[in-house]
Order: structure tokens, then sequence, then C-alpha cells
């Protein structure tokens, strides 16, 4: 909104005209995201503790996690807000994208806080029942993508990394690929999300490559250039995408080891939505298999533990999501975490590659 009338001031006033630029616009929308976390963490950190607002720990879960238990959890209110402020102050919201995003993401997250407000109350941790969770987050994505294809004419090809002019119009078939895009994506971010830090940098590391995927496709000069799809808007993706980023950087300061504080589901579902649905709007839905491998690894170690018990009876990992494998097997837990935040880097700069290796 703030955006919006700093532009129609630029028609009387020429200094406002930077508000214009994109790339300024995301500058300083980080670095208000980020304070915007720094400065209200503690208060938000209090505030949970005051409600008693506790993580509950599972019984089959490592030992080592007991003494985790009662660490704030539902941090992940903050990242929201750390997305939400700059994007009413900096972003275009006449931008369809932009709702999209927003309804996604603000979606997925009242699904979590449904579901954490259970846990707490309820004091276990199964919370909302599985299948009405994922009827809810298939019903959000399936309107949202529906709505941008029959309002807005947003295309349903679906492109092929590293290859030049692959894609696959699949019609309104899209509207279920994209859903199971957003929703596995978020699913796959709530089961990282086990150890201190070790979801939220990934997804600082996925968020800041669509920034750059979403300002070179929003931009029909460099997207010819480097033969992207063009996607009209996808430009004012970019300071979104770099609110999450510094929204990201500003739980972590709370959440790093020792974690003060966790993000519960509230976080994790809604920062996996927001990657899902990044993905979907920068069409680069099967990439996502690749910038996303850290999450798709842990979905896959449950996924695989899970059949090989009902069929076989045996377990392929001594615990799943296989960061608690790797614990059980003695790496400590801030090694597991600094290797995975190493996997994240060199994944991301394998998918910005793909806009030239085409």
């Amino acid at each position: 909104m703030l955006y919006n009338w700093l532009v129609s001031l630029s028609n009387e006033i020429s200094a406002f005209n930077v508000f214009r630029y994109i790339t300024f616009r995301t500058f300083i929308a980080f670095f208000t995201g980020f304070f915007v976390c720094w400065w209200f963490g503690p208060k938000f950190i209090g505030s949970l503790v005051k409600k008693q607002i506790g993580q509950s720990i599972r019984d089959d879960g490592p030992q080592t996690h007991k003494k985790k238990a009662g660490t704030p959890t539902m941090g992940g209110g903050l990242i929201l807000l750390g997305l939400v402020v700059p994007a009413v102050l900096w972003v275009n919201l006449l931008d369809p994208l932009v709702w999209a995003v927003l309804c996604v993401t603000l979606g997925f997250g009242y699904i979590g806080y449904i579901d954490d407000s259970l846990k707490v109350t309820k004091k276990n941790t199964k919370g909302l029942p599985g299948k009405l969770r994922l009827i809810a987050e298939f019903a959000i994505s399936a309107v949202v993508i529906a709505v941008l294809i029959h309002k807005f004419n947003f295309s349903t090809v679906v492109n092929v990394p590293f290859f030049k002019n692959a894609g696959l119009d699949i019609g309104w078939f899209y509207v279920a690929f994209g859903s199971l895009v957003v929703v596995g994506c978020a699913n796959a971010v709530n089961l990282t999300d086990g150890l201190d830090g070790l979801a939220i940098v990934p997804v600082i590391i996925c968020a800041s490559t669509f920034a750059v995927f979403a300002y070179v496709a929003g931009h029909s000069s460099i997207a010819n250039y480097l033969q992207i799809p063009y996607i009209a808007g996808a430009g004012e993706l970019t300071p979104l995408a770099g609110a999450m980023v510094a929204a990201g950087l500003g739980f972590l300061w709370f959440n790093t080891y020792p974690a003060q504080v966790f993000m519960g589901d509230v976080g994790s579902l809604s920062i996996g939505g927001f990657l899902g649905i990044m993905a979907v709007l920068t069409k680069n839905e099967l990439l996502l298999v690749l910038l996303g491998g850290v999450f798709v690894v842990e979905a896959l170690s449950v996924i695989t533990q899970v059949i090989s018990f009902k069929l076989t009876g045996k377990r392929v990992f001594k615990m799943a999501p296989i960061h608690h494998h790797f614990e059980l097997k003695g790496l400590t837990e801030t090694k597991i975490i600094v290797r995975f935040w190493i996997i994240s880097i060199l994944l991301a700069i394998l998918s910005l590659s793909t806009l030239k290796l085409r």
C-alpha cells in the first residue's frame, strides 16, 4: 500500500522514482523484514513463554531431545510478521501473483497454527489429523492456482530444467499438479524442522534463489536472453522473496543452536508453502526437486521407512527423518545442521546454473 502511494507521488517528486525499481524495494524489504523480527523477537518469545506455549517432545524421538521440552514453539508467527510487514509497505499489492503467494503462505500458516494449538492445549504431538490437514492444504492451493489460470491466464506449461524450450502444457490438470508441488514442499519442510536451525537456513537459501528466478522471469529482456518463459508480474515476487530471506535470518537469530524458540507447524507449513507456490509461479516446479533437495531427501527417508516397515517389518534407517538417523549414528547436532546447510548451498548454485545451461 505504501509502495502504491509513493509511486503516485513520483509524478510530482522525481526522488520517489527510486521506488519503481524492484532491486531497491527488495533491498529495503529485506532490511525491514529483518528489523521487524530482530526487534519484536524477544517480546514475541516472552509472550510465548508467558502463555506456556512450549514444545512437546515425541516419546519415540532421540533421548537427547528431551532437554528441549518446554522450549517456546509457534515462533513461525514471527517469520510471518517479518514477511507481511515488508509486503504491505514495499510490494505492489495489485499484482495477482503477490496475492497468490500471500494467500498460500498465510493459509498454510493458519493450518499450522491450528495444529500447534491442538498440540499445546492437549500436550501431545499429534495435533490436527493428517488427512484433514492435507485436505485443507490441497483446497487452498487448488483454489489459488485455479483462480490464476481462469482469471489471469496463468500458464499451464510444465518446463523441464536444463532443456531449451522443453515444456508440456497439461491444461487444467495443472491445478492438481501445482497443488501437489505446493503441498509436497510444505510437508517436506515440516519434516525437516527437527533440529535447531536445520530447516530455516535451507529455506533462506531457496528463497534467495527464487528471488533471482522471479526477477529474471519478470524482466522481458533478460528472460528472452536466457530463453526462459517471461512471466508478467513475476518481478514483483522479488521483494517478497527478499522479505522471506530476511525474516528467516531474523528468526535464525533466536533459533540457532541452542534454540530459544521453535518455528512450529505455523512456521514450517507456511514457509514450505511459500517455497512451493514460488516454484509454481516462476515455472520452476520440477527444479524444486533439485533446489529443495534437502527437503526431498528428508521426506523420502520417512516414506522409505514407513513402506519398508510395513512390507518387511524392518527399518532402513535407525530413525526417520534422516537427520535423526545421523544423530543416532553419533554425529553431533551442529555437525548435521551445518552439513545440511552446505548441501543446500551447493544445490542452489546448481539450480541457478539452469538459467544458462539450456
